[in-house]
């Protein structure tokens, strides 16, 4: 025996309405049970505003004439209502835009498939029931970043698909939409790192922040914590934290050129893993032979999607694909290798990308093998960095298991080629 359909969707408008009408009473009696006598709405009250859609749509749903007159009559009562909650200064419309989605129940149990309607329900449910995980969040939260956030996603949704996707420029042998493209995806993959080691996990310890801020940037993170380090003498859990960012480095490089090159990715998938692994045991060992508990530790750098940042990285890219063009006409394979060390005392995103994106006639043997090499000579300088920022006597350990990674690295890049 089935059920009439209309008779379907009106039982679940119906069940739709009441919960979430027990769930604003729930939220009353939790947050509001001073305030009873002046509440707009009750599990009763809205039941019947989900019923009153459900019928008003029905009787009239090409011109909603009906439905809209509600709407209002609604609209109107809640207002006489909000003014009685201002005489007693207490303002908020929370419970009325409840009840406009109460309200919408009725027509989307008839327009839409069943999981469009019980996603609302969830939502509803979670929402209200997430009031004091919201708060703390906005108050943590640094409303310029997500300022800076809405910039570079005006600047993605707009911009990118005015830009022109053939070469504008002879000596730039790529479109000026796909070297936005490659800045946008870099600038997601650093902005995720950033986020999750800002807001998910911060002053986790010492660790988490190597691992975290090795997918955002690896020899920023080294300099923090080279500096913490020469600040607290030696120790085994930041020494494991230094080491741990430039192993998550390897597989940053794997995911970057997965998406902008497959082929090389495969490639790069076996000796970049087998490296990160090497440093992740280093850095276990150190860990393990501490002995002493983590500290929290606040690392803060600066907001990857800032539109300058953004600027620079697109300018540093197309000057590195200039670059690589002009010696790979020049000095051919040879030449090739010698700029892939020395990007590697730079930022190696640049250059990295101009490999995986350009079209310099090179095999993907060798773009593997100068990947690997640019990898390489970025070891050497965080290796640097940890010497420089944390001294000789904190950072020994950890800079010699950096500088014998970007050696493996280098040497590994060169027989493969």
């Amino acid at each position: 025996m089935s059920i009439e359909p209309d008779l379907l969707h009106f039982i679940i408008t119906v069940a739709f309405s009441f919960l979430v009408g027990l769930e604003v009473k729930t939220y009353r009696i939790e947050y509001h049970s001073d305030s009873s006598k002046y509440f707009f709405g009750s599990a009763r009250t809205l039941t019947f505003v989900g019923i009153l859609g459900f019928l008003f749509y029905r009787i009239d749903p090409v011109h909603l004439l009906p439905y809209t007159a509600v709407l209002l009559s609604l609209t109107l009562l809640f207002a006489i209502f909000y003014w009685t909650k201002v005489q007693k200064k207490s303002q908020s419309i929370l419970l009325f835009v409840v009840m406009i989605c109460v309200y919408a129940f009725g027509p989307m149990t008839q327009i839409y498939p069943l999981w469009m309607p019980a996603l609302l329900f969830v939502l509803i449910v979670f929402i209200l029931n997430a009031r004091h995980a919201i708060h703390k969040f906005t108050l943590g939260v640094n409303t310029y970043e997500f300022e800076t956030l809405g910039k570079m996603v005006l600047l993605s949704a707009v911009i990118l698909p005015l830009l022109p996707d053939k070469e504008v420029v002879r000596y730039i042998p790529l479109s000026p939409f796909k070297i936005w493209l490659a800045v946008v995806v870099i600038s997601a993959i650093s902005y995720g790192g950033y986020i999750a080691q800002k807001y998910f996990f911060p002053s986790k310890g010492y660790f988490l922040t190597g691992v975290i801020g090795g997918t955002y940037s690896s020899t920023a993170t080294t300099v923090v914590l080279a500096r913490k380090l020469k600040s607290l003498g030696q120790s085994g859990v930041i020494e494991s934290a230094i080491i741990a960012a430039t192993s998550v480095m390897y597989v940053r490089l794997i995911a970057v050129a997965a998406i902008f090159n497959i082929s090389v990715a495969k490639a790069l998938a076996a000796p970049f893993l087998l490296l990160c692994l090497a440093g992740m045991a280093v850095s276990a060992l150190f860990f393990s032979s501490s002995g002493k508990r983590e500290e929290a530790v606040d690392y803060v750098d600066k907001n990857p999607l800032e539109l300058g940042t953004a600027l620079l990285f697109a300018l540093l890219f197309v000057v590195m694909m200039v670059l690589t063009q002009f010696v790979s006409k020049e000095y051919g394979s040879g030449g090739l290798r010698v700029l892939s060390f020395l990007a590697g005392f730079t930022d190696i995103d640049p250059f990295v990308l101009s490999l995986l994106t350009g079209k310099y006639g090179v095999k993907t043997i060798e773009v593997t093998s100068l990947v690997m090499i640019a990898a390489g000579s970025n070891n050497l300088l965080k290796a640097f960095y940890a010497l420089w920022f944390g001294g000789l006597k904190s950072t020994a350990r950890s800079a010699a298991t950096i500088a014998v990674l970007g050696v493996a690295t280098i040497a590994w890049g060169l027989i493969v080629s």
